[in-house]
């Protein structure tokens, strides 16, 4: 492993950094800071921001898992709070494989992994189907962060899946049907200033949109 520069004229061995934080947090800053081809500016602050995202995803796996393994979702009608975690998920997985396969962006990868965390972090809904779609979620996080970070990877697929083992498993693959959004959000301007916003059906009429805008209370 090389140095990361903390100044022009100074290095870091990161040698201290897996001792301290382990290799899976030194490869999420190094991957989540900088292109692997150009210098890394060391950042104390960036390396605690990657080990707390990690201790997070962490904590949300061995919270889903002391509820009870769930299997993925695979059908069943979802709410709109349940259809929208999967939407993200399966947006989550498109990104990802772009960034990894063709972009070669690693930093965004990681991003859109941390947007997904955060989507689920907001999932009130505990029933069987939702608990579905979270581990759906969860493994998918997991799977895209693998080739990142492949010491807990391993670690939380295990409790995932129990008895399995994420170096068989395939590349997630999109489900087109999750993309399909019955609604949209719409930004509300008057005079060029924001008012707020508003979802409405995909295939709502102009005349529709008109009346729920004017009823918006900033609107008002």
């Amino acid at each position: 492993v090389g140095t990361m520069s903390k100044s022009k004229r100074n290095g870091v061995d990161p040698q201290a950094l897996i001792q301290e934080f382990g290799a899976d947090t030194a490869r999420l800053f190094m991957m989540f800071t900088s292109p692997p081809e150009q210098s890394l500016e060391w950042s104390e602050e960036g390396v605690q921001g990657s080990f707390r995202f990690l201790k997070r995803l962490w904590r949300m796996v061995y919270e889903h898992v002391a509820a009870g393994v769930s299997k993925p979702y695979t059908t069943g009608e979802l709410s709109v709070e349940i259809k929208a975690l999967r939407y993200s998920t399966n947006h989550t997985i498109q990104r990802v494989t772009d960034d990894y396969g063709r972009r070669l962006q690693f930093n965004t990868a990681i991003a859109a992994v941390m947007e997904l965390l955060n989507a689920l972090g907001k999932v009130g809904d505990n029933a069987p189907i939702a608990r579905a779609v979270k581990q759906s979620a969860l493994e998918t996080a997991v799977l895209l962060l693998f080739p990142i970070v492949p010491h807990i990877g391993q670690a939380l697929w295990r409790e995932l899946r129990p008895g399995s083992d994420i170096g068989n498993e395939r590349w997630p693959q999109v489900d087109a049907s999750a993309l399909v959004q019955d609604e949209i959000e719409l930004v509300i301007q008057v005079n060029g200033k924001l008012r707020g916003n508003i979802t409405v059906p995909k295939d709502a009429s102009r005349e529709a949109i008109e009346k729920l805008a004017l009823a918006t209370e900033n609107v008002k």
